[in-house]
């Protein structure tokens, strides 16, 4: 008897750990990546900058929402939010608590598909189905419909009242004591919303910096704003493949991004010219599938520094 369900049992319960791992500790240990990224003009001082992605709030997240708040004594000098604040359309108060904090810095902004749309409960299979058949998002897919909308109207009202830039589908400045920094951003891949024909053009003459800003690193995103000259993009949407295998990492990206490049500073090259790519993991999860193993949430506090 012992020598025929000796194995299954214990598969069975190393598999009830890991998830007790996944949804009970590794969702909640909050982590601050720091990367270091030579783009400014030589002579120029360092900038700070804290990417926030993903956020994906439900209400009653209070370590969450306090770590986020914690954000603050970072003291950056500017914040980008890169998307996907919510997973519950009655949010809103508790994302605007939780950026409070940093919203007293300046900030620029891009909105996901959880911005507008509420998470629908599907099998986290599809993913690596929808990977194989090479199908992502709405790409080839039938519109959204029957989906909850979210007040996103709220979150932009409130995000541009602290006088932050909204960059959805359009460019804006931000000004840094003596410094100008310029922003080019699109409205989001992964639901068809972006327009790159609109902001097309490349980096603006006269500012000190350009950048570019996307929620979801779609290839077709990344060619246009590398092909275009942008030295840095910043992305959000992956999650880091919220469900990695340890030692070999992220098995899917939920877009056409490759794996190597789920998270983290990498670089993009397209028609000759590269860029640096960073794409934040995020520090929360889709409301149906509050877990993560071997991949912890995340904010990145990026110090941009003088070309090599």
């Amino acid at each position: 008897m012992r020598a025929r369900y000796g194995v299954p049992l214990s598969l069975t319960a190393v598999g009830a750990a890991g998830l007790a791992y996944a949804a009970g500790f590794e969702v909640r240990s909050f982590r601050l990546r720091r990367v270091t990224v030579p783009v400014l003009p030589r002579g120029m001082r360092p900038l700070r900058v804290l990417q926030v992605s993903d956020i994906h709030m439900v209400s009653g997240q209070r370590k969450k929402r306090h770590w986020l708040q914690s954000l603050a004594g970072l003291r950056p000098d500017f914040v980008i939010n890169t998307g996907d604040n919510l997973s519950d359309p009655e949010g809103v108060p508790e994302v605007l608590d939780a950026l409070g904090p940093l919203m007293e810095f300046p900030g620029a902004y891009v909105f996901g598909s959880n911005d507008y749309y509420g998470p629908k409960l599907r099998n986290p299979a599809r993913y690596l189905i929808e990977k194989v058949q090479g199908r992502h998002g709405l790409n080839g897919n039938a519109p959204a419909v029957g989906v909850v909308h979210n007040p996103w109207e709220e979150l932009r009202d409130a995000f541009d009242t602290a006088g932050w830039v909204g960059l959805s589908n359009t460019r804006g400045r931000l000004k840094l004591e003596g410094i100008e920094i310029a922003l080019t951003g699109l409205d989001d891949p992964h639901i068809k919303r972006d327009r790159y024909a609109e902001v097309a053009g490349g980096p603006e003459s006269g500012a000190d910096l350009s950048l570019a800003v996307v929620h979801a690193p779609y290839l077709r995103s990344l060619d246009a704003f590398t092909a275009d000259g942008y030295p840095l993009i910043i992305a959000g949407h992956t999650h880091g493949g919220q469900l990695c295998i340890p030692f070999y990492g992220a098995l899917v990206t939920n877009c056409d991004l490759d794996t190597d490049r789920v998270k983290g500073l990498s670089t993009h090259t397209t028609d000759g010219r590269t860029s640096f790519l960073h794409v934040s993991a995020g520090c929360g999860t889709n409301r149906y599938t509050p877990v993560r193993f071997a991949c912890p949430p995340e904010a990145t506090l990026l110090t941009l520094t003088a070309k090599e």
